[in-house]
């Protein structure tokens, strides 16, 4: 696998396991948290796989861009967290900035 397949299931599972934060409560209920640490150790593994073939900064700027995002996105559904006229705009420029590192940046390549 390539460094882009890690960092997508580095993401994957920090979102999954970010989204499971809150139905922990505090780590008091055992289901759920055992999903957040697997989700991080799953997460820190592949990341550290990402890593090898992607330098770091445009990964960590990439995996935390991204996670941002669906992160919100899944708090919109689960938790009915609503999503005001900056907060849009403002997940809309990290989404850019992604798209400007992946498609402009030679740094990415590595």
């Amino acid at each position: 696998m390539n460094g882009a397949v890690y960092l997508a299931i580095a993401i994957i599972g920090e979102v999954i396991a970010t989204s499971f934060l809150r139905a922990s409560s505090g780590f008091t209920q055992l289901v759920p948290t055992i999903v957040v640490v697997l989700g991080y150790g799953i997460t820190f593994y592949f990341f550290s796989l990402a890593l090898q073939t992607i330098p770091v900064g445009i990964g960590y700027a990439i995996w935390s861009g991204v996670g941002i995002v669906l992160v919100s996105v899944i708090a919109y559904f689960a938790y009915g967290q609503t999503l005001d006229l900056p907060a849009l705009v403002g997940m809309g420029l990290i989404l850019a900035g992604v798209l400007v590192i992946n498609l402009f940046s030679h740094s990415s390549a590595h």
